[in-house]
């Protein structure tokens, strides 16, 4: 089959690197892509916030199936355009995907499914917002009802920077109780009826060790998670997951995609962080990188509504690790356009996954955005494959760039790491 990937980033860059070892691929193109993704699949020019552009060159490519990776595509209506084109895509269609554009319409549909999650005030005032506040007491977490890339919530037991938060959010301001404990991610490939799990990941949101500093769209992840409870991943499918589809399908809105549940352990049992509607970054470059079960019979299988029928999961018994190189500055403003050495450099069992990069004129690899490369190694055991994710990253040479240092370090210690609220 040929195969579209939609989007430049890491996580696509996982992807199609998933999608090149499979046999079943005979051709693949990823648009825009990026350096990395042009060095297994062919790379088209491509507006991805324009659903009829994706449209268009999935048409012009006969692609059997398009993956779309990035959210603002899938909250416009890329998959839509893209199925009414003839096309199987793999994406939820615009009024699904507000389970991720719509932190308010995500509510409503847990609280319409009965699934756990956290108390919320919706409010469209500074009023309301202090009010909500104070309701719920520090730590104070205050979320941006719309997209943010990652980077719309702010958790921290400062009541003034909460509300300064609040004032930059554009439009309604959610704000939410604080949940305590271990946090988790867990994507579920579904065609809008069946839902298949893949196995869980842990991310890191601050940018600095400790998880300290300002939240970023992920600095590193970890899979398999050795301190989650036996049976985790049947307790979400059943209490959170199935619900949530089984919901959407009965809006008239079906999901077929990729529904990432993040959650909170908490002491008063399993909550919903959030929901997104794709694969999130980076954990999509740790869960590919043990999966051994074909790729895009799986997606297909979602796509086309036959995942019930789709070859069973098989995983590597051992660890994956992925650590975020960030360009300086990053999450706040950064330069671009810095040349990248030591990519060569960077041996097996680690790899690169590329980023925010582009080719140069001279034909070198440059930055071209905040998250520059992600380095995934994986190993026997999370020691293992954490030592030689660092090995790589030591190998990589941008000028200013920075990375966490303790990714997986308390797992891999036996410890349970739980997010501070970074104050």
């Amino acid at each position: 089959m040929k195969v579209l990937v939609v989007g430049s980033g890491a996580r696509e860059h996982a992807l199609v690197r998933s999608l090149s070892t499979d046999p079943a691929v005979t051709e693949l193109v990823c648009a825009p892509g990026n350096a990395g993704t042009a060095e297994l699949a062919e790379t088209r020019p491509l507006d991805v916030s324009d659903p009829q552009a994706v449209a268009s060159l999935a048409t012009a490519e006969q692609a059997d199936l398009v993956v779309i990776g990035p959210e603002v595509p899938l909250v416009r209506g890329a998959a839509d355009a893209v199925r009414a084109a003839g096309i199987a895509c793999f994406g939820p269609g615009a009024d699904a995907a507000r389970i991720e554009g719509s932190k308010a319409f995500a509510k409503r549909v847990m609280a319409a499914a009965q699934v756990p999650t956290a108390m919320a005030h919706v409010c469209s005032t500074e009023d309301e917002v202090a009010a909500a506040l104070d309701a719920f007491g520090a730590p104070y977490v205050v979320k941006d009802d719309g997209l943010a890339a990652g980077k719309g919530v702010i958790v921290t037991s400062d009541r003034e920077a909460a509300l300064e938060h609040a004032r930059q959010c554009d439009g309604d301001v959610v704000i939410e109780e604080y949940l305590d404990g271990p946090e988790v991610s867990l994507f579920a490939l579904t065609d809008g009826t069946t839902v298949a799990p893949l196995v869980p990941a842990q991310d890191f949101k601050r940018v600095r060790d400790g998880d300290a500093g300002p939240n970023t769209g992920g600095m590193g992840a970890y899979s398999p998670l050795p301190w989650a409870p036996a049976g985790l991943v049947d307790e979400i499918v059943e209490r959170v997951v199935q619900p949530t589809v089984d919901e959407l399908r009965r809006q008239g809105t079906p999901f077929v995609g990729v529904l990432y549940a993040g959650l909170a352990l908490t002491s008063r049992g399993l909550r919903v962080i959030e929901f997104n509607a794709r694969f999130g970054d980076p954990e999509t470059q740790v869960v590919l990188a043990r999966l051994r079960t074909p790729l895009a019979g799986l997606l297909q299988a979602a796509a086309t509504g036959r995942l019930a029928e789709a070859e069973p999961l098989a995983w590597d018994a051992g660890a994956a690790v992925t650590v975020v190189v960030a360009a300086e500055g990053y999450p706040g403003k950064v330069t671009t356009g810095d040349p990248i050495e030591g990519i060569g450099d960077v041996i097996a069992p680690a790899y690169v996954l590329h980023a925010g990069t582009e080719t140069g004129p001279d034909g070198a690899v440059v930055s071209s955005g905040g998250r520059v490369l992600s380095v995934t190694a994986t190993g026997a055991d999370l020691a293992a494959a954490r030592a030689a994710a660092y090995e790589g990253v030591l190998a990589i040479r941008l000028r200013g760039s920075h990375y966490r240092t303790d990714i997986a370090l308390a797992a891999e210690r036996g410890e349970v790491r739980v997010p501070s609220t970074g104050d």
